[in-house]
């Protein structure tokens, strides 16, 4: 008969053989990875979304397991996207990941006098892949340090099924539901351009939104015009259209997929920024079929052609945006010629493709590994 202690050798035996599946199955590097983890900044904003998009394609398409989150921590043998220089990248150094992930970032503008730039060296050690896109914050990445080879272009993507082109009758039936008059020309600014998430009073000058007033205070001298603002921080803006009695509303809307109806009511969108990641604006304006002018910032120059589906115009050349602009405004024809070259344009960048080239050109990679 065994006495006590063989009973706890048995214990002992069964727990060491337990603890041993564990840490084979559970604790073990294993590759390919699982599954890719997509930080998230927590606010609900633009990262949020492209994180949404990205991942719930790489599933729906069958690539891989792909969730979003707002933290790294505990995430072991995974890819780790941080979506955003934001997610990554504090202004005390950067976070650490587990080196049995793989790291991406994505770095979408870079702003000349940001202090984070200082970590960028170090950082990068720990990144495997850089990503951007436009080939504008590629050549300043590689300026910065990055070498130019672990940097990869992808551009951002647009929700076909939500930004289409609404029917007249909606158009105007939108306009009165938010109290715009039918015989308005509307100009758009849908982007956030104040310093923080209060008021916005101090101006993101890197948005451009004192050039955004510049231009529409000269077309409101031949147009009747009427500004159509959303997003949070826009205090500056709104303070300046004041000065100037230009005509407007501030609409915030708390969820993203509301944007394309507001969209639906414009004659114009303007981006008059100084640096871009993208901007969405850009793909967003042409998915609803408004004509758009926009500074050569980000992938602007990379998507519009100019007279052809867009008009481009040099960062800060108030005198250029507002003659594009009324290039739009005087020609019809022209103007509806132009957004149907936007939609044949814009089927490229549905997120389903893009979502495609993130895997093929970034993701696919480092399964292989």
């Amino acid at each position: 008969m065994g006495g006590s202690g063989d009973a706890g050798m048995r214990i002992s035996g069964l727990v060491a053989k337990s603890y041993g599946w564990i840490s084979n199955n559970i604790f073990r590097i294993e590759k390919p990875y699982s599954c890719l983890y997509y930080i998230i900044e927590p606010v609900d904003w633009s990262i949020k979304w492209d994180g949404k998009y990205i991942t719930e394609n790489l599933i729906n398409l069958g690539m891989i397991r792909a969730r979003t989150t707002a933290t790294h921590l505990g995430i072991r043998n995974q890819i780790i996207h941080f979506g955003s220089v934001n997610t990554f990248l504090t202004s005390k150094g950067f976070k650490e990941v587990h080196n049995s992930n793989n790291t991406i970032l994505t770095w979408f503008h870079v702003v000349p006098d940001d202090p984070r730039i200082s970590f960028v060296k170090e950082a990068q050690k720990y990144v495997d892949v850089v990503h951007t896109a436009s080939t504008s914050t590629r050549e300043k990445l590689v300026e910065m340090g990055i070498p130019d080879e672990k940097i990869v272009v992808v551009p951002l993507g647009v929700d076909l099924n939500a930004f289409k082109p609404a029917p007249v009758e909606e158009k105007q039936k939108i306009r009165e539901e938010i109290g715009i008059p039918n015989d308005k020309i509307v100009i758009g600014s849908f982007q956030k351009d104040g310093a923080g998430w209060g008021n916005g009073l101090e101006p993101k000058l890197v948005k451009g939104p004192d050039i955004f007033v510049k231009a529409v205070d000269e077309l409101i001298k031949e147009y009747d015009i009427f500004v159509l603002l959303l997003g949070p921080a826009r205090g500056y803006v709104k303070r300046e259209l004041e000065k100037r009695d230009i005509p407007y509303k501030h609409i915030f809307l708390k969820n993203y997929l509301e944007i394309p109806k507001y969209y639906n009511v414009l004659d114009l969108y303007l981006v008059t920024s100084r640096e871009e990641g993208g901007p969405k604006a850009v793909l967003e304006a042409m998915a609803t079929g408004i004509p758009i002018v926009s500074t050569k910032v980000g992938m602007a120059p990379e998507i519009i052609k100019d007279g052809y589906n867009g008009f481009l115009a040099d960062v800060e050349d108030v005198e250029m945006l507002t003659e594009k602009a009324r290039k739009i405004l005087d020609d019809g024809n022209m103007a509806k010629k132009m957004t149907e070259n936007a939609l044949e344009t814009i089927r490229d960048y549905s997120w389903e493709k893009i979502t495609k080239r993130y895997y093929a050109e970034i993701y696919s990679s480092l399964l292989e590994e």
